[in-house]
């Protein structure tokens, strides 16, 4: 089967050229859209910071105060915690080949090969 040029048409053509105008013009939106984002989000963070901006109050009050000693054994006490938390294990794989053919997971491709390997034949089923 050759290739015959004459059966393209100008309508074949006029296609070819709207689908690669419409897939690059598709591109280059997404490029724009991808690009300027950060700007936009930027200007709409700005916009809503602005109407929910309030009189701030930094009114601290500490009802405990404690010492530094305090806080360090409180800190010491949290990292000893949290690093019991993560077990360190062995970090040896070891893969073996296992001999059977079928799994759960070959089984579409262990049914075709089967199929391909064995001779087939013409049963009649007769009732």
């Amino acid at each position: 089967m050759k290739f015959d040029i004459t059966a393209i048409g100008i309508e074949h053509i006029y296609m070819t050229l709207i689908g690669y105008t419409i897939v690059f013009l598709a591109l280059v939106a997404l490029y724009l859209i991808f690009d300027n984002l950060p700007k936009v989000l930027l200007i709409i963070n700005g916009l809503l910071e602005k109407k929910t901006e309030e009189p701030k109050q930094h009114a601290v009050s500490s009802k405990h105060n404690l010492s530094g000693a305090v806080n360090a054994a409180i800190a010491t006490a949290l990292h000893l915690y949290f690093d019991e938390l993560h077990d360190e294990e062995i970090t040896k794989l070891t893969i073996n080949k296992v001999s059977r053919n079928y799994s759960p997971w070959s089984s579409k491709i262990y049914s075709v090969m089967q199929s391909h390997l064995q001779p087939q034949t013409n049963k009649v089923i007769k009732k």
